[in-house]
């Protein structure tokens, strides 16, 4: 699974907009992060357009979480920004088939959504936050093969 910087630094924006007790402009939330404000900016309007964070104008305006950290989805974020957890060739697992020595690998790719789904429709912005992970996400990062790369 590849992480897009899109996806990085929106959840990044999101952890400085559940820490703030204000609105915060997108210049706040870059520098917050050392985030690059433009590329930031574009990423704010596609969480402001999935209800995700909310705007305000004026002296005192700037983004604010649209609703509690606790409520926000790790997978709620990355959708917004970068489309569906797991993709083929741009279809969703469900919608492609494959026939003869091929035709079991559509449930190999509904299994690894499922995967992701386990963990990143589990974890709420306030979780990440706080450190206080769900006990299924910290489990897997216990296995001591997780933190290692495996390169082909």
């Amino acid at each position: 699974m590849q992480i897009a910087a899109k996806v990085e630094y929106g959840v990044r924006a999101m952890l400085v907009l559940a820490a703030a007790d204000k609105p915060l402009t997108t210049d706040e939330i870059a520098k917050a992060q050392d985030l690059p404000s433009r590329f930031l900016g574009a990423i704010m309007t596609d969480l402001r357009r999935a209800e995700l964070v909310a705007s305000q104008r004026g002296v005192s305006g700037g983004y604010r979480l649209a609703r509690p950290a606790g409520q926000i989805l790790l997978a709620e974020i990355m959708r917004a920004l970068d489309g569906p957890l797991a993709g083929v060739r741009g279809d969703r697992p469900e919608q492609v088939s494959y026939a003869d020595s091929a035709k079991h690998l559509q449930d190999v790719w509904i299994a690894a959504r499922a995967a992701l789904r386990q963990v990143l429709d589990h974890v709420t912005l306030e979780q990440i936050a706080t450190g206080k992970l769900p006990t299924a996400v910290t489990e897997l990062t216990k296995d001591p093969q997780a933190w290692i790369s495996i390169r082909g």
